[in-house]
């Protein structure tokens, strides 16, 4: 597992981690238009595609839990679809917005390290780039998941991926954890790393998927050869790399699911 750091303002430097988290992810998702901006169509997301078969397994009315739902857009869908879906996040102000314009679905205030839900409540639970963002690892995260889902529900979570072209900057580019303007933002995981933090969890069955290759494509692109991921040569470009570009090189994510034994 690697260290991601972030650049900081100073004011930043003496916050706790999870007020800083809140606050980092409230102005992201005030940047992108707010809560209850909902995308036109999720199911073209990798991440549906891996979500996909397991939903299609669960009756309606199932309980599904979103870790870190951000602007609601899965919450939503998904109990637009007559699921129980209930979305958690740690920004107050983004569930307080979220519960104003999304009611169909259900939003709470949480921390997915402790979720303050019950034991063994969840018929599935997923978590896309939240689990990597706590200094201390994504073992709380993981126990906390174990402990509200249902015997033989599913885990289904996306972090970072550690591809070899990002092995090859920080071969070359090593970071210093110590520079004070900086601060720690996510973990990085390759496929096994992230399998065995889930066993060591108590989950069972884990399988990987490599997603968001055109993602690693525009951020190689704009590190190496200094083209903006906002050009549309650049999106251009990327889009035409795609079908050649090999995913432990340029993967930018990893979808991981497990099975809660029972």
């Amino acid at each position: 597992m690697q260290k991601d750091f972030m650049a900081i303002a100073p004011h930043d430097a003496a916050v706790s981690e999870a007020a800083f988290v809140e606050q980092y992810w409230t102005r992201i998702w005030q940047s992108m238009g707010g809560p209850g901006k909902i995308p036109a169509n999720l199911t073209r997301k990798p991440e549906y595609r891996a979500l996909a078969p397991y939903l299609a397994k669960l009756p309606q009315g199932a309980r599904i839990l979103d870790g870190g739902c951000g602007l609601g857009e899965w919450a939503a869908q998904l109990a637009a679809a007559g699921f129980d879906a209930t979305g958690l996040d740690i920004s107050r102000e983004t569930v307080a917005a979220l519960k104003k314009a999304l009611p169909g679905a259900t939003f709470a205030v949480g921390d997915i390290r402790a979720t303050g839900f019950p034991d063994n409540h969840f018929d599935l639970y997923f978590s896309w780039g939240v689990f990597e963002h706590f200094e201390e690892g994504l073992q709380p995260c993981i126990r906390e998941a174990f402990r509200i889902l249902k015997p033989g529900a599913h885990l289904l979570i996306s972090v970072p991926f550690d591809s070899l072209r990002i092995q090859w900057i920080r071969s070359r580019r090593p970071v210093d954890a110590a520079d004070p303007s900086r601060r720690f933002y996510q973990w990085r995981l390759t496929a096994k790393e992230i399998a065995g933090e889930l066993a060591r969890g108590g989950f069972e069955n884990v399988e990987h998927q490599l997603i968001h290759v055109r993602q690693g494509l525009l951020r190689g692109l704009q590190h190496h050869l200094g083209l903006s991921h906002k050009w549309r040569f650049s999106r251009a470009l990327s889009l035409a790399l795609r079908p050649v570009a090999p995913p432990p090189v340029f993967a930018h994510m990893i979808v991981a699911v497990a099975r809660k034994p029972g």
